[in-house]
């Protein structure tokens, strides 16, 4: 039976629109916990691709890893650690397996990135459209240890452009990845690549034109960066003319990032959507406390007043990052949630570095955000008196100075007599009070206006299967702990599952500041613990799941200590595991031990 034109076109439309939902989960494989992208696409899948959609794709394909020459020598079974790639282009993100360290470690993923938006009825992206898309691959090497710690080993940029002057619109090419930090000149290792255009084009540019649009861009850049800094000589000259003193204030301009490059602080800043992972700006700040804390890794002495600014995809790799680069993120989400938000530079009491972030609302109040622990604190100044009996009590901020803030769009330097953030006014309107750097500089410059940054991936595990694992983990090993102390032990289950609403209002109260339940718990505890006996429980915080770590780290803690020894007459013990999953494989784990006990004088 043959089809009319209309029937053919609208089954070509229903199979373009089928293959489009199917799509998305192969070009978002970060999204599983065991990433399914480290496996090669075969030829005949991107050919289905590139005959199913109306958009151009780029496969882009690491076959492998060579020259690591750190590992030379290590035998395949060594415990060095793994390797993984983590790739972004355009927000898409992408992961590869971890793959043992070696010399030619087996580090292979192909990524299948959308290089253009577009349905069915519109128009195919052509060579001179794709040559336009500025957005370079980014690609970070991340090593992690046997104990789970990770390091930041390589970030590189690929211009993968080179591509559109290929025959057949495939490149076969291999990049030499350098070291970050102080060793950013050193080579770590080499990586081969496969790229390849997804419908090819039907006639390939002319190299030298490709050649030259990178190179003009590249005069671009360079002549951008000359009048910004040529711009901000100008700003500093008249910033020190306002107050001489001001020469010694914390007012950063320009920062480095984990390859050496320097550019303004704002680029540092943009508004990051959480998309349907993140609720509320307290939950984001929650988000954001989770990861991990890094100090600057040096050989010999040296000084740290050059901090390192990390991109957002080396610091979200690792799961963790200095101080500046919490703030930097939290700055983000606070921006995409809507706030009016900025990042401030100063210290702590103590003199040292600091970097925390500003909010500030409708009515003038300015609200501080610790990128660290979550907390916020109200902004009160010190000579204010009439503040009135009905204000809510504020925690004391931790920060002795201010030089400057700033967000993707603004940044102001503090110009008041006074650093002391006690004693600092936050109007950023007010000329006399913050010296301001023109926007339009700003922007010129690329602030707020670079590539789509990389968004957060959903969670990778299941909460209630991993709070069951760990917590059977723990009653294995506590059980062994009282064994050697001679201990019996016996477990006590319906104790243990009315720890559950103590352990949710934790982390709701770390989350929102609210703290419900307390009296339903207490009754509940009252109503199990027989006549006579006595009732000890000790929670403690985690944001790993390694149940040695958790009891070791638990037990030194005396508290704890005579939670999971005790001893006395029908003494029942319990523990219970609650794990909330937050994105990018952090997760908030609350550990609760617990016994019940008759004295025996």
């Amino acid at each position: 039976m043959s089809l009319s034109e209309d029937e053919l076109s609208e089954l070509k439309c229903s199979i373009q629109a089928q293959i489009s939902r199917e799509l998305p989960g192969r070009i978002e494989p970060s999204k599983c916990e065991h990433p399914p992208c480290s496996t090669r696409l075969h030829h005949e899948a991107l050919n289905d691709i590139g005959m199913g959609i109306a958009r151009r794709h780029l496969c882009l394909e690491v076959q492998g890893g060579r020259a690591f020459l750190e590992h030379l020598g290590m035998q395949p079974r060594e415990s060095a650690g793994t390797l993984s790639l983590s790739l972004h282009c355009r927000a898409q993100r992408c992961h590869s397996r971890p793959a043992p360290c070696a010399c030619e470690p087996d580090l292979r993923v192909s990524f299948v990135m959308q290089l253009h938006s577009g349905n069915a009825a519109s128009r195919m992206a052509d060579g001179a459209s794709l040559l336009a898309i500025k957005d370079p691959v980014q690609m970070i090497l991340v090593r992690t240890d046997s104990a789970g710690d990770t390091e930041l080993v390589s970030s590189h940029w690929l211009e993968w452009r080179s591509v559109l002057a290929s025959p057949g619109s495939g490149w076969n090419t291999a990049i030499e990845l350098k070291g970050v930090e102080s060793e950013s000149g050193v080579s770590v290792g080499v990586l081969d690549l496969r790229l390849q255009l997804v419908p090819p084009l039907e006639q390939p540019l002319d190299r030298d034109v490709v050649k030259a649009q990178l190179a003009l861009e590249q005069r671009r850049k360079a002549e951008r960066e000359r009048l910004f800094l040529v711009y901000a000589k100008q700003w500093w000259r008249e910033y020190l003319n306002i107050r001489p003193s001001h020469a010694s204030r914390l007012v950063k301009i320009f920062a480095q990032d984990e390859c050496g490059a320097v550019q303004p602080v704002c680029c540092m800043v943009r508004p990051l959507r959480a998309a349907r992972l993140l609720d509320s700006p307290l939950q984001a700040a929650r988000f954001v406390s989770l990861l991990g804390r890094a100090r600057p890794t040096t050989l010999g002495y040296a000084n740290h007043s050059r901090e390192r600014w990390a991109s957002r995809l080396a610091f979200l790799a690792c799961g963790k990052g200095e101080v500046q680069e919490h703030a930097a993120l939290l700055c983000n989400l606070l921006l995409g949630f809507g706030l009016d938000a900025y990042m401030c530079l100063g210290s702590k009491h103590g003199g040292d570095f600091y970097a925390w972030v500003m909010t500030r609302s409708h009515s003038g109040t300015t609200t501080f955000w610790e990128s660290q622990t979550g907390c916020r604190f109200l902004h009160l100044l010190s000579t204010n008196t009439s503040v009135s009996s009905m204000t809510p009590p504020t925690p004391r901020h931790p920060y002795h100075t201010v030089g400057c803030v700033f967000n993707h769009s603004a940044f102001y330097a503090n110009i008041q007599p006074t650093v002391d953030v006690s004693d600092c006014l936050f109007d950023l309107s007010n000329s006399s009070h913050w010296k301001a750097m023109s926007p339009e500089a700003l922007s010129a410059a690329g602030a707020g206006n670079g590539p789509a940054p990389p968004p957060l991936t959903p969670p990778a595990i299941d909460p209630i299967v991993a709070s069951n694992e760990l917590e059977m983990q723990l009653r294995v090993v506590i059980a062994q702990h009282r064994e050697t102390l001679s201990l019996s032990t016996v477990w006590d289950d319906q104790l243990c599952y009315l720890l559950s609403p103590a352990l949710a209002a934790y982390e709701l109260e770390r989350a929102t500041g609210l703290v419900p339940g307390k009296a339903e718990f207490e009754d509940a505890v009252r109503r199990i613990v027989p006549d006579g006996h006595t009732f000890k429980a000790f929670p403690i915080h985690f944001n790993h799941r390694q149940a040695h770590r958790v009891l070791e780290t638990a037990l030194s803690y005396p508290v704890c200590n005579e939670v999971v020894a005790c001893r006395g007459d029908e003494v029942h013990i319990a523990v219970r595991v609650r794990v909330f999953a937050y994105p990018e494989h952090t997760c908030a784990v609350w550990v609760m031990f617990a016994c019940t006990y008759s004295s025996v004088l």
